[in-house]
């Protein structure tokens, strides 16, 4: 019989940054204000995994890629908030008028008005977007 074979902490920092990275990536999709929060702690992990990694002999590509996992997810949770943020108004503009719509008709009405009112913010979304060898 055999006994289990114990990891020892520095042997599974990377393992353990790589997936907070990944849940971080998952909750930024999710909620992006819980991701942002779970990106800063995933990183924080995957930077103290670096040097328990080298402290062992072990390599340490887990948690440079729970590195480049977590900044990436952090990036993209930063911009979902700050696009929540600015947007707050339309949101609850849009948040009291399906309140109020009883109809399917009316619940498109409110989805028009949210649309028109992010484009009246974000006038970048109005254009019309060319490409330079579309035929």
């Amino acid at each position: 019989m055999t006994t289990p074979v114990q990891l020892r902490p520095a042997e599974s920092a990377g393992r353990r940054a790589l997936w907070l990275a990944f849940a971080a990536a998952v909750m930024t999709f999710l909620l992006p204000l819980a991701g942002l929060v779970m990106s800063v702690f995933a990183l924080v992990v995957s930077v103290r995994a670096v040097p328990a990694l080298r402290s062992v002999p072990k390599p340490i590509g887990t948690a440079v890629a729970g590195v480049v996992v977590s900044v990436m997810a952090l990036l993209l949770s930063t911009g979902a908030a700050a696009l929540q943020f600015y947007l707050r108004d339309e949101y609850a503009a849009y948040d009291e008028c399906m309140k109020g719509a009883g109809t399917v008709t009316a619940r498109e009405g409110c989805v028009n008005q949210l649309e028109q009112a992010i484009r009246e913010k974000i006038p970048v979304l109005d254009r019309e977007l060319t490409y330079p060898f579309a035929p």
